[in-house]
């Protein structure tokens, strides 16, 4: 088996994209020749959490231990710098497509624009609830819809929470001369360097050259590693944040309310190949340290999940255009 799993194509007309199984990652997504996340290669460990689902929480439980119910539960630490257990307990495990789709080859072209993924989270000492988590990825004219689906198969309430972990790209320059659109009015303030959540407060209010995106502008040379909320939503209420380059050229990332969150982060990484090469933008379910919600004076958004409970959430990653550009 190659580093990443087994490997999906997807196509539909201009659009391509590529899923691995390991993490149901997508690996690639491209329209019209143009790539909008940071890929990986076909031989590549998967770095960074690039394009991976974030399952049964996103981002981050502080120390690893939480409260749930009457309980007091502990999961592995897998982020060592910072002492805390890092995006779920999916995004090392092996994904399978959903049975009957009958995909059997290590590397296959899919004659649709559809594929979906399952993975079963089984009961642990951290984590005593089997989950089922179906991720189905759609290809449209211009972008990517993924949609997760998860079923509490356990007889006791879960916590429950996910997101996406793409890295956003525009088509040219760097990550420093990048527009950045973020509707979000609130930013979640964090220790440092551990990044536990501390208060939440508004994006102008601390340090707004790093956190106020309301009105498009560069990123420059801000380092950002935080969630926001408070987004503003169109008629339909999906929250937008678009990323483009100095003609106007880039891709946009769009969400309904059942992720009232976003983590941003400019990927100022220990590893300095990867450092700052894309935006990641990722649509969160619930805040960081979710499952700690009794500790926070504001709404996490933490999903509690019924037994035989189902959750669905989606997002999509389509290509925005200037309108003056060859594509």
């Amino acid at each position: 088996m190659l580093a990443y799993g087994e490997a999906y194509s997807l196509r539909h007309g201009d659009v391509e994209a590529e899923i691995v199984s390991i993490g149901a990652s997508l690996r690639r997504l491209r329209v019209r020749g143009r790539d909008l996340v940071v890929p990986f290669g076909p031989d590549e460990t998967r770095p960074a959490y690039r394009g991976a689902l974030l399952a049964p929480w996103p981002n981050r439980i502080v120390k690893g231990v939480y409260r749930y119910g009457d309980r007091e539960y502990r999961v592995p630490i897998n982020e060592p710098s910072r002492g805390h257990a890092l995006h779920g307990l999916l995004a090392w495990h092996r994904f399978l497509p959903l049975e009957g789709a009958a995909v059997s080859a290590l590397s296959r072209t899919l004659s649709d624009a559809e594929l979906t993924l399952e993975a079963v989270i089984d009961p642990s000492d951290g984590y005593p609830w089997r989950v089922r988590v179906q991720s189905t990825f759609t290809l449209d004219e211009a972008g990517l819809t993924q949609r997760v689906t998860a079923t509490n198969e356990s007889d006791t309430e879960a916590p429950w929470g996910t997101g996406p972990h793409p890295y956003l790209r525009a088509p040219s320059g760097t990550l420093d001369s990048w527009t950045l659109e973020l509707p979000a009015a609130s930013v979640l303030e964090v220790s440092e360097p551990g990044l536990a959540p501390l208060s939440l407060v508004p994006v102008d209010a601390v340090d707004a050259s790093r956190f106020d995106f309301r009105t498009p502008r560069q990123i420059g040379a801000a380092q950002i590693d935080h969630a926001f909320t408070d987004l503003v939503r169109d008629s339909e209420e999906l929250a937008a944040v678009a990323l483009t380059d100095q003609n106007g050229d880039g891709v946009e990332m769009t969400w309904g309310p059942g992720c009232p969150w976003v983590q941003i982060h400019t990927a100022d990484l220990s590893v300095p190949e990867c450092t700052r090469l894309g935006l990641a933008v990722e649509p969160m379910t619930c805040s960081p340290d979710a499952f700690n919600d009794h500790a926070y004076g504001f709404e996490t958004g933490l999903v509690r999940l019924a037994p035989g409970g189902v959750h669905q959430v989606s997002w999509r990653i389509g290509a925005r255009s200037s309108g003056n550009s060859n594509e």
